[in-house]
């Protein structure tokens, strides 16, 4: 009956339209107001997925992220100003607590403008480092749009982002074909060892990051602050809580002149068609949670026994018992749920643990109904009691965390549980001596028992030998 119910919501929420599994009001921060005409075409694409926007200057007196605790936003993004600071709305602490509240943050970037204190602050508590030189750009000779950059080699070609190992899903490049991104006058970030933190596009070998007004004739490699794939162009951090944060080094890219622009490189290939838009949507989608965001439906275990009853989520197991868990994932695309399918070379694990894993196992997919992909296995428990949990912790880049935890007590065998002991074949013996010992005990005591005691009156002569 529970999992018909959970088929029936699964099925009401795949019909109902969603833009986003976290909300749908943006907040837009820029210099001026008039600006967002030159990125007509992004706004009109969010526009399209049903986002609320909300433009607003550093200046306002009514921007705020938080009203009586609660958000009033659900996304903000930042394009470039020109003042040093965000005013008293836009703080440091604000940014984090703002990402602390679940709320998605995109940050877009100039090498024409300085980046304002703040979002510095906020970078570097993340640890993202930006160059020290605020006037920094990135530059390629190598790989340059011959037409618009001619003599500063600054507007980069870049192909799409291909996923960095197997295993890892594919949301920026598929469908590219042979389209370039353009990444023009942008600024490269350099990302710390933090696990939550991801690249999306990274900088050729040849790509180097410098201030041209300070080494407009030379560039000394030991003044470089980054070089070659060191430099991040667009990357990413998803918390603990889910929220994302993502910067752009370029917000020039999203401009309406590089949306489907064509472009040449240098090694004489044809012009092609930029692949900004539709990068800019996927990039915006993902930081927006229209994409990678997995949920889990339900979570079932019971005994696997033959005469066991068949309770879904008992509350106590016994050691050695063989136990089915199975778990229900869907994953939101764009403005539906379907089922979530585990990339190829990549596996859901399941772990049985106590302090620490006793069984860890691949999950494997059992079915797939409506908008739901069920994953299963069956296990013995070990033998060991205690208080035991059923733990899926599943954390891959550009999808959410999903961290599942159900606990349960395993006792150990009551008395009448045991196997009896002419079962075993190796208490043979024993029994062989219990039953001697006994056998003979009983022969004893019927043998002293039934023996005739010596007559006390006859009187018994010694004769005496000289």
């Amino acid at each position: 009956m529970r999992t018909l119910l959970s088929f029936l919501l699964l099925a009401l929420a795949s019909a109902v339209a969603a833009i986003s599994t976290s909300g749908n009001r943006l907040l837009v921060v820029l210099d001026d107001v008039a600006d967002k005409a030159t990125y007509s075409k992004f706004f009109a694409d969010l526009e399209e997925r049903e986002f609320k926007i909300t433009y607003e200057t550093p200046k306002s007196d009514s921007l705020t992220l938080f009203n009586l605790g609660e958000r009033t936003y659900d996304h903000v993004l930042f394009l470039p100003v020109r003042t040093k600071g965000l005013g008293p709305n836009l703080t440091p602490k604000t940014l984090h607590d703002f990402v602390n509240a679940k709320g998605n943050i995109l940050l877009a970037l100039s090498a024409n403008t300085t980046t304002p204190t703040s979002l510095v602050a906020l970078l570097s508590e993340l640890d993202i480092t930006l160059p020290t030189d605020r006037n920094s750009l990135v530059v390629d000779h190598f790989n340059y749009d011959i037409t618009s950059a001619t003599d500063k080699h600054d507007v980069l070609l870049l192909p799409p982002p291909k996923p960095i190992r197997a295993g890892i899903k594919d949301f920026f490049s598929e469908g590219a074909g042979t389209k370039l991104i353009a990444f023009p006058r942008g600024v490269g970030a350099v990302l710390g060892n933090g696990q939550l933190l991801n690249p999306i596009l990274r900088a050729p070998r040849t790509a180097y990051s410098y201030n041209p007004k300070e080494q407009a004739e030379a560039v000394n490699g030991d003044d470089l602050f980054a070089a070659g794939q060191q430099l991040s162009l667009v990357s990413t951090m998803q918390a603990r809580n889910n929220a994302r944060v993502t910067v752009v080094g370029s917000a020039e890219m999203l401009q309406d002149k590089w949306f489907d622009a064509s472009v040449t490189k240098l090694d004489g290939q044809p012009v092609v068609q930029t692949f900004n838009r539709e990068f800019a949507k996927r990039v915006s989608g993902w930081t927006f949670q229209e994409i990678g965001v997995l949920k889990v439906n339900w979570v079932e275990h019971h005994l696997e026994e033959e005469g066991a009853p068949n309770d879904s989520n008992p509350e106590m197991y016994r050691v050695k018992n063989n136990v089915s868990y199975t778990i229900s994932l869907s994953e939101f695309a764009w403005d539906h749920w379907i089922g979530f399918n585990v990339p190829e070379h990549d596996e859901i694990q399941l772990e049985f643990s106590m302090l620490s894993p006793f069984h860890r196992l691949n999950l494997k997919e059992e079915s797939h109904r409506l908008a739901a992909v069920h994953y299963h296995t069956v296990f013995t428990t070990p033998d060991q009691h205690g208080i035991f949990n059923f733990m899926v912790n599943y954390k891959r880049p550009f999808l959410s965390h999903i961290e599942e935890k159900n606990t349960v007590p395993v006792r150990h065998m009551a008395h009448n549980e045991w196997p009896r002991s002419y079962v075993i074949s190796g208490a043979w013996p024993w029994i062989a001596g219990l039953g001697s010992t006994v056998v003979g005990f009983l022969g004893f005591v019927a043998l002293w028992m039934y023996s005739a005691p010596v007559d006390a009156g006859k009187k018994v002569t010694v004769k005496k030998t000289q």
